[in-house]
């Protein structure tokens, strides 16, 4: 069962990748926190295996998952019915920015206005308010652009400003599912770096169904 807590107090220092920072008083881990930039968004068309697995992960309990991971794909088609598909991810370091905001200010602006898209996000966390406000918006003025938007864990659900947030997506259109444990394996299969050139098959965690079949309740119960 996942669990019913969104973020951990006291929670030990984490990297991205979910490993404990065991002495943050070691010299070097210092140098390296303090020279982090505020803010950049990280492009990519794969991912790293272990950012995957932690960021992932369909848990509740999400201390240390404290960034966005997204992935994309672009359908783009024109009026004699060809399809053109591209893909990749979109990762946002630190608070300054979500990875939703990058989506729309450096893969959108390159859309042409007389093609018909169809965008599909896997995203590691469903968005925050004003994420989902910024999508609204988007879809509202953007005529030739659906977005189904498939989420990994819904982010801080129980708070009243995020439920409206979702059902205010549903009303512009926006297509919203949890994602399933086929979703998982397809973002693992298209968007995560293999070894050596090897596919690597995808192996689901122990709690993954049931914890999908969690969050789906809740979401059902959210778009009511």
């Amino acid at each position: 069962m996942a669990q019913k807590e969104e973020t951990a107090e006291a929670a030990a220092p984490t990297s991205q990748d979910g490993e404990d920072l065991e002495n943050p008083e070691d010299p070097k881990k210092l140098k390296e926190l303090v020279e982090l930039p505020p803010f950049e968004i990280v492009t990519g068309e794969r991912l790293p295996a272990n950012f995957f697995k932690f960021q992932f992960r369909n848990v509740e309990y999400s201390s240390g998952r404290n960034k966005t991971f997204l992935c994309y794909v672009v359908e783009a088609q024109n009026k004699g019915g060809q399809v053109q598909a591209s893909r990749g991810y979109l990762e946002d370091e630190h608070a300054a920015a979500h990875a939703e905001e990058a989506f729309f200010n450096t893969i959108m602006p390159a859309f042409d206005p007389a093609l018909c898209y169809l965008v599909t996000w896997y995203v590691s966390s469903s968005p925050c308010a004003a994420c989902a406000d910024r999508i609204v918006r988007t879809l509202n003025k953007t005529k030739n652009l659906r977005l189904l938007l498939l989420a990994g864990r819904l982010f801080m659900w129980e708070e009243p400003e995020i439920q409206a947030a979702l059902r205010k997506l549903k009303e512009a259109g926006c297509k919203l599912r949890i994602m399933k444990p086929q979703d998982f394996e397809y973002v693992w299969q298209n968007f995560v770096e293999q070894e050596e050139g090897e596919s690597k098959a995808f192996e689901p965690w122990e709690d993954i169904q049931e914890n999908f079949l969690y969050y789906d309740e809740k979401l059902t119960d959210i778009l009511k």
